[in-house]
């Protein structure tokens, strides 16, 4: 392992801990600004509301909540050594997903009469 990288691996194992802690602390304030942000960009995209409206403050917050768990996981976790890339017998199945008219955030102007 060449010595840059060992060096940068041995910063991040002492930091790791410490971001994983100011991740889970500062993670409403993080929420709070993002859920600024996405309805500014939702108000921005007039074609959004024409057909489908999507609540994209709602998908945004479970999207960010779910990238967040996911780099505290990271950083939490003890990293495998034996790690190999996903494949498809490991991968999230197609039949796992739910269709998109099911999901919560999802509304039909038609449908809203």
């Amino acid at each position: 392992m060449p010595l840059r990288r060992a060096l940068r691996e041995s910063a991040f194992n002492l930091a790791r801990r410490d971001l994983a802690t100011f991740l889970e602390e500062h993670e409403d304030r993080l929420r709070l600004i993002f859920h600024e942000e996405i309805q500014k960009l939702d108000d921005q995209i007039p074609e959004e509301g024409f057909f489908i409206d999507i609540n994209m403050v709602g998908i945004g917050d479970m999207i960010l909540t779910a990238a967040l768990h996911a780099i505290r996981r990271f950083l939490l976790e003890v990293p495998d050594t034996s790690s190999s890339p996903v494949t498809r017998s490991t991968a999230r199945s197609m039949s796992d997903v739910k269709p998109v008219e099911n999901v919560p955030f999802w509304k039909r102007k038609s449908r809203q009469g």
